[in-house]
């Protein structure tokens, strides 16, 4: 107790004896230690990766939603064309999403995702922001078949817009292209005519742009002309597509027909009386005048005739009159 306060043997005891056990007491505690920072480390891992993968989710969800709203501003662009490119005789329209296609040589067919229980009917006209694309076939609750014009088994009535002669233009099994067998080879056609539909078979209204013509062949050994044109629909690349209702009380609506017969009509037409003839006012002869130069002539000549007869010593009251010799007496 003397030396240790003195000099402090104890504390300096203490000090080399803490300093020995350190390393004893850091190799007991160093698993402990580790395997709490093994843990530590392992949670701030899996928190790090946790809120990585929630970042990376979180920017694919933004991405996914920029590339919609790309789509959707594209799909609007799209529905505004659509909207403008309605004919004056569309009482109604409904956009529709093709869903499948099936284009080859034999089938130029697409399907859309509206059906009956969207009012759609068979027969119905199919178009887009540039032309024709269709007409409706197989029409189911949800969906419906549209055969485009460039199948082989579609027929379009179809006019040339510059002359106004009537044809068809059938599908040649290609999504670019159309063709006009029916066509003589004396036919006033040239290549760059504009081919819009006529308003016959029922289904389109008339005026309504289908293709341009592109190739024009005329043989004089044969009696039809080759003739090949190009649709203004995109069959091939549209997306979107418009189903059309028209009005029946416009005259530029087409006509529907059933075995060569009318299946509507406008009661309001009769057949009108014939408005009578006006009567014509009744007319009388002319009289005959002489011209002023014969009565001029004839004046002349009846002075000239009276100048004689005062010479010839004719009495004045009777012009042109002989003198008479006096008689002699009786007796």
């Amino acid at each position: 107790m003397v030396l240790d306060q003195r000099f402090d043997w104890l504390a300096r005891a203490h000090s080399v004896l803490q300093a020995a056990t350190y390393p004893v007491e850091l190799a007991v505690s160093s698993p402990i230690e580790a395997w709490r920072w093994l843990q530590n480390s392992l949670a701030s891992r899996d928190s790090l990766e946790a809120e990585n993968q929630r970042l990376r989710n979180r920017m694919r969800d933004l991405e996914l939603r920029s590339m919609r709203f790309d789509a959707l501003a594209q799909q609007n662009a799209a529905l505004i064309g659509l909207r403008h490119s309605l004919p004056p005789v569309a009482q109604r329209w409904l956009p529709a999403d093709i869903v499948n296609v099936q284009l080859n040589s034999l089938r130029q067919r697409v399907l859309i995702d509206r059906g009956s229980l969207n009012e759609v009917t068979a027969g119905q006209a199919v178009l887009d922001d540039d032309g024709v694309v269709g007409q409706t076939m197989h029409v189911g609750p949800w969906s419906a078949d549209v055969i485009l014009i460039t199948d082989p088994e579609h027929a379009l009535p179809v006019e040339i817009q510059r002359t106004g002669l009537r044809t068809i233009a059938v599908g040649a099994g290609d999504s670019t292209s159309l063709g006009l067998p029916y066509l003589p080879a004396n036919a006033d056609v040239h290549v760059g005519d504009i081919l819009v539909t006529s308003g016959l078979g029922g289904v389109f209204p008339p005026g309504y742009p289908v293709a341009r013509i592109t190739e024009v062949h005329k043989d004089t050994v044969q009696p039809l002309a080759h003739v090949r044109a190009a649709p203004f629909a995109h069959l091939d690349t549209d997306r979107d597509v418009m189903l059309i209702w028209f009005r029946h009380d416009s005259p530029a609506s087409p006509l529907a027909e059933h075995n060569g017969e009318l299946t509507s009509g406008d009661r309001r037409f009769q057949p009108l009386a014939v408005p009578p003839k006006p009567q014509q006012p009744a007319t009388t002869a002319p009289t005959a005048t002489a011209p002023a130069s014969v009565k001029k002539s004839a004046a002349k000549a009846a002075g000239a005739k009276a100048g004689t007869a005062h010479k010839s010593g004719a009495p004045a009251g009777k012009p042109g009159a002989a003198a008479r010799k006096p008689e002699p007496p009786s007796p």
